[in-house]
């Protein structure tokens, strides 16, 4: 079991990192921040903008430079942007600093949640299921390979619902929180 004082929930867009985070944070006393919310706090441009101008390999510079660094809090629950796990030495960090939870969902969760988003990058095109299915191929195995656990986010609840779910299923596997709560 993993013991570690930060749990990091990694996954595809639209899976529910951020709304999740939130109200996750909140059960379990924590400080919430979202990764890409951060960058763009500290670089002053969205995500969108940052991809327009750097692209996605100068994106990724940066989000590696700012996982690096946020990871060495401590206490806090951190949403990662869905790409975070395509550099070795990120899937690394996460494993090292946190519990990491993978918030799982398919291809037709994420259109229906992200059916209206025209803001990330990664989504432009013509066919939203294909590149999403792409992803997925690329990605999912190194969700797996970098989580302590897999939890599914497909539900249809609300983000509270879901956070409780979630904080319910960690319950057992983390043992931060156990220890943490039985000093109460």
């Amino acid at each position: 079991m993993n013991p570690a004082p930060n749990l990091f929930l990694i996954g595809p867009m639209g899976a529910g990192k951020t709304s999740i985070g939130r109200h996750l944070a909140r059960q379990l006393g924590l400080r919430f921040i979202d990764l890409d919310l951060e960058l763009e706090a500290r670089i002053g441009a969205s995500v969108a903008l940052t991809f327009e101008i750097e692209g996605e390999a100068g994106f990724r510079k940066r989000e590696s430079a700012l996982l690096g660094e946020l990871v060495r809090q401590c206490g806090i629950v951190l949403a990662t942007g869905g790409g975070a796990v395509l550099d070795p030495a990120n899937r690394k960090l996460l494993r090292e600093h946190g519990f990491v939870v993978w918030l799982d969902t398919d291809v037709d969760t994420q259109l229906d949640r992200l059916h209206a988003d025209r803001q990330r990058p990664l989504l432009q095109g013509a066919d939203r299921h294909e590149r999403l299915l792409n992803m997925a191929k690329l990605r999912n195995p190194l969700y797996a390979q970098t989580a302590d656990l897999r939890i599914s986010a497909c539900g249809h609840g609300s983000s509270n619902f879901m956070a409780r779910q979630v904080g319910e299923q960690i319950a057992d596997s983390w043992d931060y929180l156990k220890s943490e709560t039985s000093h109460d």
